[in-house]
């Protein structure tokens, strides 16, 4: 399982379908193939290891297949996993996360109803690397990972808007890399009004990074025909509404299961009163303002008893700053 999670990782993270991994095993233990997701379109991990240990002429009789997800039981791009995983031959399976999907899930059940030897071996590496997919899967929405750059009271623009730079380097190359992550990001039409963003992830040599998150504005003001992120590379979308749970089931039936929140308090605000934000990412410089805009804007909250609560996980140092990830509860 570890060297199918390996495998896994070679898959491309910021994609509509989980990275997974397979190794398949002959009746001795030795591995007679191996395979990885590539992406949406793309040669499953099972079927990838199963064309692997043909082109060395082996026979998956009797063979045991190890993946790090269930594998699928829906026809989408390319037929069920589990369905060809019948058709192989092969024994016995070993996956270590079960898949949640509505219509993806179930494929265990197919394969012991055609007496395939089935069972789950729970690995935590393998939960990791599905974990917001999965969850992206199980609400029908993309995660939201919300970003906060903030003073140490709390502000994220002086009075007279100035909010360049609030943050160090060290922060902001640390964001652009979690930016690679994502498949999209989203900002108000203020945001872009006010601070004209380009929105892409960059390398710490100031290049564009191999993956592109697509550029996602909300608001019904007009963008601009010169707003840089037009000519964003991952793509561009202008949603002209308020309604952010409109825009996180379009940007889920669009296949993005990972949502970077970055644009303003009434953003922020928004996604926090629908309930909707699943981590926070808060870059916090030792910097004092007084006055300025905040971070989050009122969502509702009245008492301490109604704040919404979330779970640190992350606490670490970026140069001056510090930098902590909460999760939801």
């Amino acid at each position: 399982m570890a060297r199918a999670v390996k495998l896994a990782k070679r898959g491309p993270i910021a994609n509509p379908n989980p990275r997974v991994g397979a190794v398949i095993l002959n009746e001795q233990g030795q591995v007679i193939g191996e395979g990885w997701h590539q992406g949406a379109g793309t040669q499953h991990a099972e079927v990838m290891a199963m064309s692997d240990a043909r082109s060395k002429g082996y026979d998956l009789r009797s063979s045991t297949i190890v993946v790090t997800l269930e594998p699928c039981n829906h026809r989408g791009f390319t037929p069920p996993c589990a369905e060809t995983i019948v058709a192989s031959g092969i024994g016995s399976v070993v996956y270590a996360v079960s898949d949640p999907g509505a219509i993806s899930g179930g494929g265990a059940e197919t394969l012991r109803a055609n007496g395939i030897s089935t069972q789950q071996f729970p690995y935590r590496s393998a939960e990791k690397l599905v974990r917001i997919w999965a969850a992206a899967i199980s609400a029908a929405r993309p995660y939201v990972t919300l970003k906060l750059a903030t003073t140490l009271d709390g502000y994220v623009a002086a009075a007279d808007g100035t909010s360049q730079w609030i943050t160090c380097p060290a922060s902001r190359l640390h964001a652009h890399k979690f930016r690679a992550k994502v498949g999209a990001i989203a900002v108000t039409t203020g945001t872009v009004l006010a601070d004209d963003p380009a929105l892409t992830a960059r390398t710490p040599d100031d290049s564009l990074a191999a993956s592109q998150p697509l550029a996602v504005v909300i608001g019904q003001r007009e963008i601009p025909q010169s707003a840089k992120l037009r000519q964003a590379p991952g793509g561009f979308l202008h949603f002209r509404t308020h309604d952010v749970a409109e825009v996180l089931t379009e940007l889920n039936r669009r296949g993005i299961r990972h949502l970077l929140v970055e644009g303003g308090p009434a953003l922020a605000s928004s996604m926090l009163a629908a309930g909707c934000v699943d981590e926070i990412h808060a870059y916090v410089a030792p910097k004092i303002l007084g006055e300025g805009k905040t971070a989050v804007g009122p969502f509702g909250v009245m008492t301490l008893a109604e704040a919404a609560v979330f779970e640190t996980k992350t606490v670490k140092q970026l140069g001056n700053d510090v930098f902590v990830a909460a999760r939801a509860g």
